[in-house]
């Protein structure tokens, strides 16, 4: 984070007016900015309006360039030309995204000024930032002091930050528009020209990246886009926004959607090929930490999702045979490294089950930890990792028949193992603590993995039909599963409060709507999958998840939400794998689904549901 945000004002015959508002501690608003707001739109980015008299008025728009460190912004008068003068104090830090900036005496405030820019560098080792304007700098160095942020208020959070304003930029608005271009001076100079005139740079970016987002199909798909980024010379697909890198289990998840279903082929093989290599006995990381420390194996899905991956890439893109062998040799690697046995007590047992789990150590996608307090262990053989596992060796039965018999014997065990008669659904853990037939029969949405969501359903269709309706009954809302029914014990319907209120409701009731995908996906299938039972999963499930999109990350689909009324979506509001879930299930509900653009002149059937 180098440049957190900005005051801006205008200076007009009748007064100085504020563009902004800033909350400062303890409870003080800074500017009356905000007041003025007349008008807000984010397509095709955010953009408003201010009015400052019943006369004039303030156009601002804001927006971020693809592939590039960049931000760009803009001001515009409205109405008539006159002498209207804007200020903009820039706020400055140089932190990490997790941290909170303070008052230092390491910040340097010093400015490098020409014609055209402006350039700052903070502090030793973080990027120089490249102010790239067509107004005036004065130089007014300054401390602002307890800027509160109600959100990491309200999480238990460090929420107050000093920022560093190193002067202020000022343009004359009837010279015409205010443009500022930010960006680090290391790409200013390496790829921008030595000399700028910087509205003609404002106005080249600004087309781009309104031509970059118009060529997509769809709002979703412009929004599947913001995901695949670039990690080095590769892609790399980022789990969420603001606060997640790219994670293994997120990407493997999210590329079906994001990549397969949309046609993005080139980048969803890229994507896996850079990961094949980072097999370690059988796993994958799931995480690449940021600064270069060592890959975190600490996960037993990810390498079982990978798999998942794999194959519905190999089914869509037919890559050559030089990157089929690297994906394959990794598929082959993962499995004999969880055959033979792994870290944390991941193993093939001799029923054809995978065994995993160790004290202290979350490995499946319930991995909420507090300190020391796992809040969903499940160790042993969660129901999720069955389905994942006997799927994985039923994709690799296909190119390598040894692992035939692993998956029928599995198969057998799965069947015979997780149904439970009393509550005609799935056990969602066997084996509990790897004690010999200990089981859990908690109520979570883990089992319907069993039928839906993977290449191959597990069960029988009684059982199977039996498990979507009870899945349906406890656990649907309109934003996706809750993670626990409401009569377990434990459930917590509101997921808020401090960090440790937070993590332990985060799995314990809480809405993930990436888990639309698997249970819709079942529905569908249990029904027989015509197209009118596919019309039908439309209006009942993704319609209206389609509303969503309007209310909190615009455009995209949030990591969670709570499990009571009225579902108010929560944490990461732009988050991969429910977008990519919901982008896969166009493409297995709809009829068609459409990877190349449309012409003006073609039309999409009546009887299927655009995609939004």
């Amino acid at each position: 984070m180098l440049v957190n945000g900005f005051d801006a004002w205008v200076k007009t015959r009748e007064g100085e007016f504020m563009l902004s508002s800033q909350n400062y501690a303890p409870d003080m608003i800074g500017g009356d900015g905000a007041n003025r707001i007349e008008a807000f739109a984010w397509e095709p980015w955010p953009h408003w309006i201010f009015k400052i008299t019943d006369d004039l008025r303030i156009e601002f728009e804001l927006f971020a360039v693809k592939d590039r460190p960049m931000v760009c912004l803009r001001w515009n008068l409205l109405g008539s030309k006159r002498d209207v003068t804007l200020f903009v104090r820039p706020f400055l830090s140089g932190r990490d995204y997790h941290s909170l900036h303070k008052r230092n005496d390491g910040f340097c405030f010093d400015a490098e000024v020409k014609s055209d820019r402006v350039v700052w560098a903070p502090y030793d080792g973080v990027p120089g930032i490249s102010a790239i304007i067509n107004g005036s700098y004065s130089h007014e160095p300054h401390w602002y002091h307890n800027f509160t942020y109600a959100e990491e208020q309200a999480r238990g959070l460090d929420h107050t930050e000093d920022l560093a304003a190193p002067g202020v930029i000022s343009w004359n608005l009837a010279n015409g528009p205010a443009s500022l271009i930010l960006t680090t001076l290391k790409y200013a100079a390496a790829e921008l020209p030595a000399v700028i005139k910087p509205l003609e740079l404002y106005n080249r970016f600004r087309n781009e990246e309104r031509t970059r987002r118009e060529n997509f199909l769809s709002r979703l798909l412009k929004s599947a886009d913001d995901y695949i980024v670039r990690r080095g010379n590769g892609k790399t697909i980022i789990a969420g926004y603001p606060w997640f890198t790219d994670w293994g289990r997120d990407t493997f998840i999210a590329l079906r959607g994001l990549c397969v279903s949309t046609g993005r082929l080139r980048e969803a093989g890229d994507i896996l090929l850079a990961w094949a290599s980072t097999v370690s006995e059988g796993m994958l990381p799931n995480r690449f930490p940021d600064g270069g420390e060592t890959p975190e194996y600490n996960s037993v899905d990810a390498s079982l999702w990978y798999i998942i991956a794999v194959h519905d890439y190999l089914r869509a893109a037919k890559p050559n045979r030089a990157e089929t062998k690297t994906l394959v040799d990794a598929v082959e690697s993962i499995l004999e490294g969880y055959a033979r046995g792994t870290r944390y007590g991941i193993c093939a047992d001799a029923d054809g089950l995978l065994a995993c789990g160790v004290p202290g150590v979350q490995l499946t996608w319930m991995d909420a930890k507090v300190g020391d307090w796992v809040v969903t262990p499940r160790i042993g053989k969660p129901v999720e990792i069955q389905a994942l596992w006997l799927n994985a060796l039923k994709i690799a039965s296909t190119f390598s028949p040894r692992w035939a018999e692993a998956f029928e014997r599995g198969l057998k065990s799965f069947r015979q193992r997780f149904w439970n008669e009393t509550t005609g659904c799935l056990y969602d853990v066997v084996d509990c603590n790897h004690h010999a037939g200990i089981s859990d029969a908690t109520f979570r949405p883990n089992q319907i993995l069993a039928v839906g969501g993977l290449p191959f359903s597990l069960l029988e269709p009684d059982p199977a039909a039996r498990v979507v309706a009870a899945v349906e009954a406890k656990l649907w809302s309109p934003l996706g599963l809750r993670s626990l029914a409401p009569e377990e014990q434990g459930y917590n319907a509101h997921y808020e409060g401090g960090v440790r209120e937070r993590d332990g409701a985060y799995h314990q009731g809480t809405v993930w709507p990436w888990l639309i995908g698997p249970f819709v996906e079942a529905w569908v299938r249990v029904r027989g999958g015509t197209s009118e039972v596919k019309n039908d999963a439309y209006r009942k499930f993704l319609a209206p998840l389609m509303q969503h999109i309007e209310e909190a990350g615009m455009g995209h689909v949030s990591e969670i939400a709570d499990a009571a009324e009225p579902h108010l979506p929560r944490g990461c509001p732009f988050q991969a794998w429910s977008l990519g879930e919901v982008l896969r299930l166009h493409h297995i509900v709809l009829a068609e689904f459409p990877v190349q653009r449309r012409t003006k002149k073609s039309r999409q059937s009546a009887a299927v549901p655009a995609i939004v």
